[in-house]
């Protein structure tokens, strides 16, 4: 994904299982539990690529405290796990160790007008390449989590028609953080959803929930007022303002700001 400030690496299918992602450290312990004091179920050798079910806050190693629940049942240091993010890339885990699942029937799929705005900033690549910050992707922003883009189903070189195909399949990973980012209480349309999407699509799931712009929905403003003055300010890759990234916003904007009576956030018509 083109121009983001921080890598979104959540990428995974619409269930709650995120697989693929790699083991970094020579052996790693996957505990019973989140933490260092947790007994050792079983190892992993770098390089191993783990799925993640879910993920909560634990012992902090090496500054960082988040664990991932891998497919395994155990947990592993986050740190240990190259995610691509700062942060958490799929769900919290629930006080059972279950992924938590947003509420309600928000539209886990967005509008012509999203996907397309979403292709034109993101660009097709037909073969896997290095963005403009040197992340491999292909197709329209989708960012590889295993080497050459293996975990894609369709075959390369892609054709713009399973581009759009793939971009579709990574969609609902952005959605669903979204959702588990907003309350209730916060009302969006098609329209407006697509534009924060594709915000969180090339900012990042750990980004997103962070922001003001969350906070300040969540905190009941007017969605085209904090869309307005919030969504502009995400222009900087690499410690400096990209031109790209002030125009992607822009567009942004103006399809959070185009009006619709069908509602996507938090019931979908």
């Amino acid at each position: 994904m083109k121009f983001i400030t921080i890598a979104a690496f959540a990428l995974a299918t619409a269930s709650s299982l995120v697989s693929g992602y790699s083991i970094k450290g020579d052996v790693v312990n996957c505990r019973s539990g989140p933490g260092t004091s947790y007994g050792v179920k079983k190892t992993y050798k770098k390089g191993q690529n783990v799925s993640i079910t879910c993920q909560q806050a634990g012992t902090s190693v090496s500054g960082n405290n988040i664990w991932d629940k891998t497919g395994d049942g155990c947990y592993v240091a986050d740190h240990y796990v190259y995610t691509g993010v700062n942060g958490y890339v799929t769900s919290k885990c629930s006080s059972s160790g279950t992924p938590s699942t947003p509420s309600g029937s928000y539209c886990k799929k967005l509008n012509q007008a999203g996907l397309n705005l979403i292709a034109k900033w993101e660009g097709f690549v037909s073969k896997p390449s290095p963005d403009p910050i040197g992340l491999p992707t292909v197709g329209y922003g989708h960012l590889c989590k295993q080497k050459n883009c293996a975990e894609v189903k369709y075959k390369f070189p892609l054709t713009k028609s399973t581009a759009q195909q793939l971009l579709n399949d990574d969609i609902p990973t952005y959605t669903k953080c979204l959702a588990s980012y907003l309350n209730s209480k916060v009302k969006l349309n098609d329209n407006q959803w697509a534009a924060l999407t594709s915000w969180v699509f090339n900012n990042g799931c750990g980004n997103a929930k962070s922001s003001q712009l969350v906070k300040r929905l969540n905190n009941g403003e007017n969605p085209n007022t904090v869309a307005a003055q919030e969504l502009p300010k995400w222009r900087l890759a690499g410690g400096r303002v990209l031109q790209g990234l002030v125009n992607r916003r822009a567009d942004e904007v103006k399809l959070f700001k185009t009006a619709s009576s069908k509602q996507a956030y938090p019931k979908c018509s």
